[in-house]
């Protein structure tokens, strides 16, 4: 996850992390926390532990509790249109978290400089083209997402 955002940092806003998340939520479960909070340290470890950093302790967990609320069938498509419909469901779900980013970002921002609500709505707004970039970026790489869910599944079964 880290070393994907480092390769990936040239085009803002795009990145695979929240395919990744969804995908290690999707496979791993509960144990999917362990990745995502090694990546929210070594980013912290490697840029430093600003303000920027807080909300990544939550933003990351909201993606990994809503692909929880999935049902493990959508791991196993049966058929061809459920493959379909389940990478669609997938990918908006990811384009979404991407969409929301800039949304779920702000009450920390809120809280640590004091805005109202009205700056709030104001900083929302302000970043909402980088949401786009971000919403596009992650809707578009979450068509890997179930590719990967079966590769990490074979290579768990061949590990075994």
């Amino acid at each position: 996850m880290f070393c994907s955002k480092l390769l990936m940092e040239w085009i803002p806003n795009v990145h695979l992390l929240a395919m990744f998340t969804i995908t290690f939520t999707l496979v791993y479960r509960k144990k999917a926390l362990f990745p995502i909070y090694v990546y929210v340290l070594l980013n912290g470890i490697y840029a430093g532990f600003a303000t920027w950093w807080i909300p990544y302790l939550y933003i990351w967990t909201i993606l990994w509790a809503v692909t929880m609320l999935l049902p493990k069938a959508i791991i196993t498509p049966k058929k061809k249109w459920q493959y379909i419909l389940y990478t669609v469901l997938l990918m908006l779900l990811c384009g979404l978290h991407g969409l929301f980013f800039g949304i779920l970002y702000a009450p920390a921002q809120a809280i640590m400089y004091g805005l109202s609500f009205k700056a709030t709505i104001a900083w929302i707004i302000l970043g909402l083209h980088y949401d786009f970039i971000h919403a596009i970026g992650d809707f578009c790489v979450g068509a890997l997402i179930l590719p990967l869910v079966k590769l990490l599944k074979t290579l768990d079964k061949k590990r075994i």
